[in-house]
């Protein structure tokens, strides 16, 4: 009886070479089409792991954590000079779903930084801000702007201590006037000071103290005053 040998069924071959294409794992640097690179570890065709990914179009550079194709975990991100082409670090911090979210630490091109907690890209919890002019702002932070309890530090040493929104001086605060030797204490509003009590503080100590001494005023009740004046103000807010 003969025997019939029929071919063995195979698969066709774009089976294999899509297996082959599969990326998973540590690979060597694999190109994007745009010109943009990577090399690090992936998952599922997604970079997933440590890894390195360069812009072509900006010339920038992450590197660090990844999460199936996004920024999440630790991670530095840098650009290069535009004169001397040499790389500047921006970011080192952490992130989540592709945004700085977190602890992490921000140099501006002009030299001023921050240091303190993001939130969905932005300045968001608590930081300290280092301004281009000496001055300093540290505290809480909302939607990229000082907001809730924070203190500015001036370069000629004054300061003020209390209630922020939106990036302005609103609520009860404190201005140290350390040049003057003097201290209002009292209720902002959009950056104005609304009411208060100027005292003289440290007035010995004080560099450019006024000429005549601020005479002491005593009220009965001098947090009463200030409880109608934040009513008054909560009032207009309204």
């Amino acid at each position: 009886m003969p025997i019939v040998k029929y071919p063995r069924a195979r698969e066709p071959l774009y089976y294999e070479w899509d297996r082959r294409a599969q990326k998973c794992g540590l690979r060597h640097t694999v190109y994007a089409v745009n010109g943009d690179q990577y090399t690090g570890e992936w998952l599922d065709n997604l970079k997933h792991g440590k890894g390195t990914q360069i812009w072509k179009s900006t010339g920038a550079i992450y590197s660090g954590d990844w999460k199936f194709g996004k920024q999440d975990g630790y991670g530095s991100y840098s650009v290069p000079d535009p004169v001397t082409k040499e790389y500047k670090r921006v970011y080192t911090g952490w992130w989540k779903n592709g945004q700085k979210t977190g602890q992490g630490v921000w140099f501006y091109p002009n030299g001023e930084r921050y240091e303190g907690e993001w939130s969905d890209g932005v300045r968001g919890g608590w930081g300290r801000m280092y301004y281009l002019d000496g001055s300093s702002y540290e505290g809480q932070w909302e939607e990229d702007q000082p907001d809730g309890e924070g203190m500015l530090r001036l370069p000629n040493g004054n300061r003020y201590e209390g209630g922020w929104k939106d990036g302005k001086k609103h609520g009860p605060g404190r201005y140290f006037y350390v040049d003057k030797g003097q201290l209002l204490e009292g209720t902002w509003a959009e950056d104005i000071a609304k009411c208060g009590i100027l005292v003289d503080f440290d007035r010995h100590k004080a560099p450019a103290p006024t000429q005549y001494p601020i005479p002491k005023i005593e009220l009965k009740d001098p947090a009463g005053v200030l409880a109608a004046a934040q009513a008054l103000l909560d009032d207009s807010d309204n």
